[in-house]
């Protein structure tokens, strides 16, 4: 089986488009969080997120009618071009049949859904028309993905809710090594929706102003949008038209908690088998994994339980590995969120820098790891590993190593 390499990722996030522009901003820090503007919330407690303030889908969509498509899709579309000419890819040049889509989603495209209920709620359900059918099935993200470029390779949807970016990264790891394509985009995408942002206000689990990821005063999560797109290809492809390589995928595991349908394994049971299962398909040992780029959410509940996971694979060189939470800047992207931590893993391991988690001024006692608080850090890193963790306790890890001929 050939190995498979990471050559081209693209980002769309509050924080920036395009690798350069995403990886500054996230490496000084900023924060991606504001006052919520595509719906109203003066009926909700909480007021912020990540929102993308001024994404122009026409930029990047050019086959299709960027008015057809649900936004979840435009995300994805628009990474996907980033991602391919970061890789140095035609688009037009690509291998159709041997080059296909791997995303994964939490929500699909959910404002369909919101703009149907508004126009059955106002008893106007001609409102509605045909076009609902081709923009809301989840599936149609990655197919407009292929649509856009012409892919008739293999193409799948993941919907692992938030650990579904790890799950594509995986799917396209298996179809490369499988033969079955040379090249994939992989990655996952996910649209700023009231639906979402309803649930979490329900739940009382978003931070009124800012996520703290292991932090004592954290106050919860805060919900965000955006997509993350990465070029992964054979080793034989890479080298034929010597691309840069940022990292080669080393390995990955999956697992599931069978324990509760929002809440995690108080022992981090589930999490723990994920990333054994990662560093052994991997051949590594956890002594090895130089950076552990955390699921973060700011929750109560999820940090100290991964802390508690960590702690259980990694023994005493937990306290000797950098983790951070981009979650405190670019808030909880769902299904793209670690398609986008897994750039981050990526970038981590090309330029030997570690981003931090910011908002982590008084660290609690029970989280009591290196979270790289609130400052950057030179690091050298050649593994990396992506830890997401998904409601129904749906678990995924995934190693990144520097590549080495």
């Amino acid at each position: 089986m050939d190995r498979v390499v990471i050559t081209g990722v693209g980002l769309i996030t509050s924080i920036g488009e395009g690798r350069q522009t995403f990886w500054e901003n996230l490496l000084a820090g900023r924060s991606g969080i504001s006052e919520v503007q595509s719906f109203d919330t003066s009926a909700y407690s909480v007021h912020r997120g990540g929102e993308i303030k001024r994404f122009a889908p026409e930029k990047y969509v050019r086959n299709q009618s960027p008015g057809e498509l649900g936004r979840s899709s435009q995300l994805a579309i628009a990474a996907s071009y980033l991602a391919l000419a970061d890789a140095g890819m035609d688009p037009e040049r690509l291998d159709p049949v041997m080059t296909g889509v791997s995303m994964g989603t939490t929500s699909g495209e959910p404002n369909q859904v919101e703009r149907f209920n508004d126009a059955l709620v106002a008893q106007e359900p001609e409102r509605i028309g045909p076009e609902f059918i081709g923009r809301y099935p989840c599936h149609r993200i990655a197919g407009y993905v292929a649509g856009e470029f012409g892919l008739t390779g293999c193409n799948m949807m993941i919907p692992a809710a938030c650990a579904a970016g790890n799950y594509a990264m995986a799917y396209a790891f298996d179809a490369i090594r499988a033969g079955r394509a040379d090249v994939m985009l992989a990655g996952g995408a996910d649209a700023f929706s009231r639906i979402t942002y309803t649930g979490f206000a329900r739940l009382f689990a978003i931070a009124p102003e800012k996520c703290q990821p292991f932090a004592l005063n954290r106050k919860g999560m805060m919900p965000g949008e955006g997509a993350g797109i990465l070029v992964l290809e054979s080793l034989a492809n890479a080298q034929n038209r010597n691309a840069p390589i940022y990292a080669e995928v080393a390995g990955y595991g999956l697992s599931c908690d069978a324990f509760h349908m929002t809440g995690g394994h108080p022992q981090g049971d589930g999490a723990a088998r994920a990333m054994r299962q990662a560093l052994t398909s991997s051949g590594l040992t956890p002594e090895e994994v130089d950076y552990i780029s955390a699921h973060g959410t700011g929750t109560k509940s999820n940090d100290q339980h991964e802390t508690v996971a960590v702690k259980k694979v990694f023994a005493d060189a937990a306290y000797r590995t950098p983790i951070s939470s981009i979650k405190s800047m670019i808030g909880h992207t769902m299904g793209a969120a670690s398609a986008i931590e897994s750039v981050v893993c990526a970038l981590a391991i090309s330029t030997s820098r570690i981003p931090p988690t910011i908002n982590l001024d008084e660290p609690d006692p029970e989280c009591d790891l290196d979270y790289v608080p609130n400052v950057a850090r030179e690091h050298t890193v050649r593994v990396a590993m992506n830890n997401a963790y998904a409601f129904g306790g749906t678990n995924a890890s995934l190693i990144l190593r520097k590549f080495e001929g």
